[in-house]
């Protein structure tokens, strides 16, 4: 009798060492995926904070080639604004994601205003450089000429770093959605055997035309990313991609959907889906999605 008490008492041992080296297995995972997830809404978080000062660096510059007193009152508060959410931005934690969605849409709409006065101030611009060729053309005095038509090279030089700077791109409408075997929407995501993601990219007119890759990004509730087989350059290092689409883009508001076939079980949680072209992050939206 004694002997199969020892005996019993062995394998519940064995079973609790199993369980217990399972569990301490399972829990360092979970702390590798929040290192990851918290890295990269670290970088998210950095490049924001680079846009909005590279926002308020361009608002001192368009100050100081300018005449226009109104104008330049308005970029003042403009840039005071900027200085104001990059303080804010500056205080959020990182895994605080309502209040960073809200900053990056601060963000795309400082974007859109500088887009108008970079306009405003081109169409100005436009209209002084014909005032100075009239003003070359009834002045004998060459080496004046000169001087202002060197003035006119330095100011559509830093003109063209601004347009630069306005012509990123923006996406929008983002929606990620779970399909079943037959096409149709699958409202239990483990089920799920293709998932599609749609996204418009807003009309910029002010960005080049061509042809753009776009690449989308969907980070699982783990941290990891879906993988479609690649990489693309980001943050000065090599990220993995979910789904790419190449399209021309002409400038015009642009609708696509993509797709990506799922080859693993999917869990519910939250998901993370990021665009990314031209080597920048254009829009990043989350998904709760339940079993």
């Amino acid at each position: 009798m004694n002997r199969k008490i020892l005996i019993l008492f062995g394998i519940v041992l064995i079973l609790l060492t199993a369980v217990a080296g399972w569990l301490a297995m399972n829990l360092q995972e979970e702390k590798q995926a929040n290192r990851e997830m918290q890295e990269l809404a670290a970088l998210d978080k950095q490049e924001m904070e680079n846009q909005y000062e590279e926002l308020g660096r361009q608002y001192s510059e368009m100050m100081t080639q300018i005449n226009n007193d109104s104008i330049i009152e308005q970029l003042t508060q403009e840039q005071m604004r900027t200085q104001k959410l990059l303080e804010e931005l500056k205080r959020v934690k990182t895994n605080d994601a309502r209040e960073i969605a809200r900053l990056k849409k601060e963000l795309e709409s400082l974007r859109a205003i500088l887009r108008d006065y970079v306009i405003q101030i081109d169409s100005l611009n436009r209209e002084n450089e014909s005032l100075r060729s009239e003003n070359t053309r009834i002045n004998t005095e060459l080496e004046a000429s000169a001087r202002r038509n060197e003035s006119l090279v330095t100011e559509k030089a830093s003109l063209s770093e601004k347009v630069a700077i306005a012509a990123q791109l923006d996406a929008s409408n983002i929606t990620m959605t779970p399909l079943n075997k037959r096409g149709k929407t699958e409202r239990k995501i483990s089920k799920a055997v293709n998932i599609s993601v749609s996204f418009t990219v807003v009309k910029n007119v002010t960005a080049t035309n061509g042809l753009r890759t776009f690449y989308v990004r969907i980070t699982k509730p783990t941290g990891e990313a879906m993988n479609g087989g690649g990489t693309f350059a980001y943050e000065n290092k090599q990220i993995a991609y979910s789904m790419k689409k190449s399209m021309e883009y002409t400038g015009e508001e642009l609708t696509t959907t993509v797709y990506l076939q799922n080859s693993e079980s999917l869990v519910p949680g939250k998901y993370v889906v990021s665009v990314f072209a031209d080597g920048s992050m254009i829009g990043s939206k989350n998904f709760i999605f339940e079993k």
